[in-house]
């Protein structure tokens, strides 16, 4: 006997092989569930079935015809090849009375082939006058064929059509029939919201919501079906992510409480600036979170320049004086290197533990990347082991195995996106009991996709920036448009200089052999002429510049493929005011901090993403000089890409930016990337107009595991759980 659940049942046994072998390759459908969520992408009105004889005008009729006539006409048009057009003129009937299609140009060839007189067909269309008389141009239609044509007329002239994502290889109206084939199962589906919650909510059962979104009869059904099914999705996510937390809660850790007169006192007296408000604020639930004896998980998300890295030093300062170590991982060397500098320079003599003119209160701040000398890389190594070193700031050379801690109580994570869940569990592992995890952005994240993709994290925001802190103006350089302004912009920046003060000028590329534009496999975009020649380069604009506007000023190049001792002396050197124009990739941004730095001007502005401009403008107006960002770009005005820059110039909200970045891209991209894969989960949620259900689906969400962490009584939300947490996910959620 088969006991096979009916949603669970696999496709080829229902569908038959050739069918079940394009939708598993093709759409990633495997079993009936699988299909029956693969829903609808929108609905298509084709009227109610009529007869011909009732048709009315303007509106759009279904019907079922047999072709009686079928003419091909040659008429003169000028737009036609060699001065001929070709109509195609069809007469139907079905006994009630006639009606005239009339198909044109390249749409005649099929249906010429088709319809034949004798056919027996259903035809869609708008119905309009020609002539006095009534016709269908264009319509839709799909062939009748065998003895039995009642159940294709029933699913296919219903008032609301669905149309599916479909692929070259399986067109819509056939996953539709195959839809229909599965959906008595829908029956059997199991719920997984708890019934008063989908009560106590107005939402209709699974069942009756499957079958609404695929064969609805009014609007109002797709309505009812789309609540619900959305509500199902966030709701099952956030029950994931709140047994993670709530599993979290479970851990052991160390409470790491402040001594009191030691290290942080020490350092808090040294500060020349007190704290805004907000860093108050978050210091407080960071220090609370310390004090507990389970794990924190807490992300820090700050605008750039909003002092992140301050409160994040004081929690280490913290850690360091309840007797643990801190790490705190950088995903480049260069600002590995920055932050170490920083830190160092703000702690001064505190940094200097075990050094001759240390203070009393002091620790040793010690830096690990993977290009350091054997010599310096021995003493790092031995001063985390024997608990030398308080903090330790590297990248991920921190997390090889020979990295021993003496007791790592704090682990801070800097840019968390362009960490691998694997590197953070690592350091992770290297604490006797779980460390405590603080997570730091500066890309700002809409309050919805946090709860989605950071879920399993407490959030805590800084929005104000420090007092000191100066204002950017941004401006978008038309170059294509407007030559002059280009000129103009490179005055900008010798004036700057002359003020004395330095800039940056940032371009998507090196430039070097091995970023032959030939070479990379990824076709432009045909959006425009500039989007077909390469970007332009760090090392061919250097090198223009200084033969050409910025002659006589000091210019050097950063990037990448640097030796990292070279990019380090490049950054001193710019950092101590030796060079005036510095000539970078994106590599400098997250974390370089240049006050005395106050233009930035980026090449090919249209080729990088909301988020990341608004990231590199956060480099100038550190200092007490106003900021200047120019945005040069040669995309057509009315280009999307222009939009972008123009949205990006008007606003210094980062949270507003990013909720324009996300309505512009795919969602997908943002939960794709963290959510390892889940994106297949949301196919009905849309995380930033959804936020109301998204943040009531966690308050329930955390309410049921609370009372029932195991989803003992809850069965049915236990099954779509599981089918949700593939074994990736799951591996996602373990380790995130």
């Amino acid at each position: 006997m088969d006991l096979v659940p009916a949603l669970e049942e696999p496709l080829k046994k229902v569908l038959g092989p050739a069918t079940a072998k394009v939708m598993a390759e093709h759409l990633g459908l495997h079993t009936v569930g699988d299909l029956l969520h693969h829903y609808p992408r929108r609905y298509e009105e084709r009227g109610q079935l009529t007869h011909l004889a009732d048709l009315p005008l303007d509106e759009h009729a279904t019907v079922v015809a047999q072709v009686a006539d079928a003419r091909l006409l040659t008429f003169s048009s000028p737009k036609a090849p060699r001065g001929k057009g070709q109509r195609l003129e069809v007469t139907i009937t079905d006994g009630s009375g006639q009606l005239k299609l009339v198909f044109f140009g390249n749409g005649v060839h099929k249906p010429h082939k088709e319809l034949l007189p004798g056919t027996r067909a259903l035809f869609a269309g708008k119905v309009s006058v020609f002539n006095r008389r009534l016709q269908l141009a264009h319509p839709a239609y799909e062939l009748l064929r065998g003895e039995d044509v009642s159940e294709t007329v029933d699913t296919w002239a219903g008032a609301l059509i669905p149309l599916y994502p479909a692929t070259a290889k399986l067109e819509s109206w056939k996953i539709a029939k195959a839809v229909q084939t599965v959906l008595p199962s829908a029956q059997e589906a199991t719920d997984p919201l708890p019934e008063s919650l989908r009560a106590g909510r107005g939402l209709v059962p699974l069942p009756e919501a499957l079958l609404k979104i695929h064969r609805p009869h009014t609007k109002a059904d797709i309505e009812d079906a789309r609540s619900r099914l959305k509500w199902d999705e966030a709701f099952v996510l956030q029950v994931a992510l709140a047994r993670r937390r709530h599993a979290d809660a479970q851990l052991p850790a160390v409470a790491r409480r402040p001594k009191k007169d030691g290290l942080l006192t020490a350092f808090d007296a040294k500060l020349p600036f007190t704290l805004t408000e907000g860093q108050q604020k978050v210091t407080k639930e960071i220090f609370d979170d310390l004090a507990t004896e389970h794990p924190m998980h807490r992300l820090l998300q700050g605008e750039v320049g909003s002092g992140k890295t301050m409160v994040a030093l004081r929690a280490m300062l913290a850690v360091v004086d309840a007797g643990g170590q801190a790490a705190m991982l950088a995903p480049t060397e260069v600002l590995a290197q920055q932050h170490h500098r920083s830190i160092t320079e703000m702690m001064g003599e505190l940094a200097e533990g075990g050094m001759l003119g240390g203070a009393e209160h002091s620790t040793k701040v010690v830096l690990l990347t993977g290009s350091m000398g054997a010599a310096g890389r021995r003493q790092a190594l031995l001063d985390l082991v024997t608990a030398e070193a308080g903090i330790v700031i590297g990248t991920h050379a921190l997390i090889e195995d020979k990295v021993q801690f003496h007791d790592l109580g704090l682990v801070v994570v800097d840019e968390q996106h362009r960490f691998g869940v694997e590197q953070r569990d690592a350091l992770r592992g290297k604490g006797k009991q779980p460390p405590h995890l603080l997570v730091m952005t500066a890309t700002p994240i809409p309050r919805t996709v946090a709860m989605t993709v950071f879920g399993d994290l407490e959030t805590s925001v800084l929005d104000q920036l420090p007092a000191g802190r100066s204002p950017i103006a941004s401006h978008v350089v038309p170059a294509a448009d407007k030559p002059h302004f280009l000129s103009r912009a490179w005055e900008r920046v010798r004036e700057e200089v002359s003020n004395g003060h330095q800039a940056y000028v940032v371009c998507p590329r090196i430039g070097d052999e091995d970023d032959d534009p030939k070479k990379s496999k990824k076709k432009p975009s045909p959006e425009d002429e500039a989007e077909k020649r390469p970007p332009l380069a760090v090392l061919d604009v250097a090198d223009q510049l200084a033969k050409g506007p910025l002659q006589g000023l000091k210019v050097e190049v950063l990037h990448g493929r640097m030796p990292p001792d070279d990019k380090d002396a490049v950054m001193r050197r710019f950092a101590a005011g030796e060079t005036d124009v510095l000539v970078a990739t994106t590599v400098i941004e997250v974390g370089v901090n240049v006050p005395n730095a106050t233009a930035m001007v980026i090449m090919d502005a249209d080729r990088f993403g909301v988020s990341q401009l608004h990231q590199l403008r956060g480099r100038v107006g550190r200092g007490s000089a106003p900021g200047l960002c120019l945005l040069v770009t040669e995309m057509a005005e009315a280009s999307p890409a222009r939009q972008r820059l123009t949205a990006v110039a008007s606003t210094l909200d980062g949270f507003e930016l990013s909720r324009i970045d996300l309505e512009q891209r795919r969602e997908g991209d943002v939960l794709g990337q963290a959510q390892s894969g889940a994106r297949t989960s949301l196919r009905m949620l849309a995380v930033i107009d959804d936020e109301e259900i998204i943040a009531e689906a966690r308050e329930e969400a955390s309410a049921v595991v609370e009372s029932d962490p195991d989803l003992e009584h809850l069965p049915g939300l236990r099954t779509a759980l599981q089918a949700l947490l593939d074994e990736e996910r799951e591996q996602y959620l373990e380790k995130g």
